[in-house]
């Protein structure tokens, strides 16, 4: 238990020190519009961000590996339906990476229509990240055990509330007084 402990800790500084990028991200998006002001130089570019992805979804599979108990058997055919569930959340993430640009780049500048199109959007990629859990649930259930498969179902959703909860504490909320 101690190690589980630990390595959700590990996991969560890690996300912590790669999500630490993103206000650089809108420090970029608001100078580049302005006229004749030039990058930062420690402006993020989209190459970091995937690798910066990239990391969070390797930790995320070994933290995923280290709390589930699985069988040489089980492992064998575990691990292919979480590459692909993994494959299918990272573009769920492209959408996520995009949603966050935009709103880096209009921060400033945004109009009502556009907070509304957030909103919408946001709401639209957390709904395809349960939905995309739900879908992998049976398909778990088929090689491993109904318990490992909540297991996992729990491990991945801690996971995601803690990269969520550091992209809530990284984004700066909309500026309702402009």
């Amino acid at each position: 238990m101690q190690t589980k402990k630990h390595l959700v800790a590990v996991l969560a500084v890690a996300v912590t020190l790669l999500l630490a990028s993103v206000p650089m991200l809108a420090q970029a998006a608001q100078q580049q519009s302005v006229p004749g002001a030039s990058a930062q130089p420690n402006s993020v570019t989209d190459q970091d961000i995937q690798m910066l992805r990239e990391d969070i979804r390797s930790q995320r599979k070994q933290i995923t590996a280290a709390n589930l108990t699985l069988t040489p058997d089980q492992a064998t055919k575990f691990w292919p339906i979480y590459d692909q569930y993994a494959a299918e959340l990272a573009k769920i993430g492209d959408t996520r990476w995009a949603l966050i640009k935009d709103y880096a780049a209009s921060y400033n500048t945004m109009t009502d229509a556009q907070a509304n199109d957030f909103i919408k959007r946001s709401a639209e990629v957390e709904q395809q990240i349960s939905a995309l859990r739900m879908k992998y649930v049976p398909m778990f259930e088929k090689v491993v055990p109904a318990k490992t498969a909540a297991a996992w179902y729990q491990i991945d959703r801690r996971l995601g509330l803690l990269i969520e909860l550091q992209l809530a504490s990284t984004i700066p909320m909309v500026d309702a007084s402009k």
